[in-house]
């Protein structure tokens, strides 16, 4: 078992130089440790793209990768379309067993990356109106409640201008006064009246 450790040890290492001399140099691969590598696919903060994660486990290559889209970068992602890319590159994966796979499967998605995003929505509104709707729909009053409460809504009286007017300089409407309109000004009102002489 440890012989089998110890082959899976070295082909980790030999792969490690492989990825870092093909992606020197490439912004869109990252390195987050020897073992978790991510690749990000598609233009920068629009909606049809995702950085991918292949995370290797002491046993790899003789077990399959993680396969993660777990990145904060990909909360725009709808669900369905982030299920349908790890399980195509999962899918993917199952050939190349005990092989150094992971540039593989980066390509793998670089040459089926329409494909695999067909389903996303165009833009980032889109995916958080549709996140919106699943969310608000248990709370939507049903058409006739709807009905009846436009019903009750108390009509208000029209005024000419000229009432308008006077309303307006008495202060507002009642309801539409802030409270203090009517309170006096005490430092423009000392100001008028002198205050008192010390």
């Amino acid at each position: 078992r440890d012989k089998i450790m110890g082959e899976n040890a070295e082909l980790q290492e030999e792969e490690l130089e492989v990825l870092k001399s093909i992606y020197e140099g490439d912004s869109n691969y990252t390195s987050q440790s020897n073992t978790r590598h991510q690749y990000k696919y598609g233009e920068d903060g629009k909606s049809k793209s995702f950085i991918l994660e292949i995370s290797w486990p002491d046993s790899y290559p003789g077990t399959l990768p993680d396969i993660s889209l777990e990145s904060f970068y990909n909360k725009h992602l709808v669900p369905d379309v982030s299920q349908h890319i790890k399980k195509s590159v999962l899918d993917e994966a199952d050939q190349y067993l005990g092989m150094s796979m992971t540039y593989s499967l980066f390509e793998f998605v670089k040459e089926n990356f329409d494909t695999l995003i067909e389903s996303q929505p165009e833009s980032i509104e889109a995916v958080t109106e549709r996140i919106e709707k699943v969310d608000i729909k248990g709370d939507e009053p049903d058409d006739d409640t709807q009905a009846d409460s436009d019903k009750t809504k108390v009509k208000k009286s029209q005024m000419t201008k000229a009432q308008k007017r006077r309303m307006w300089d008495k202060g507002g409407a009642e309801e539409d006064r802030s409270r203090g309109w009517d309170w006096v000004d005490v430092v423009k009102h000392l100001h008028q009246t002198g205050g008192k002489e010390e």
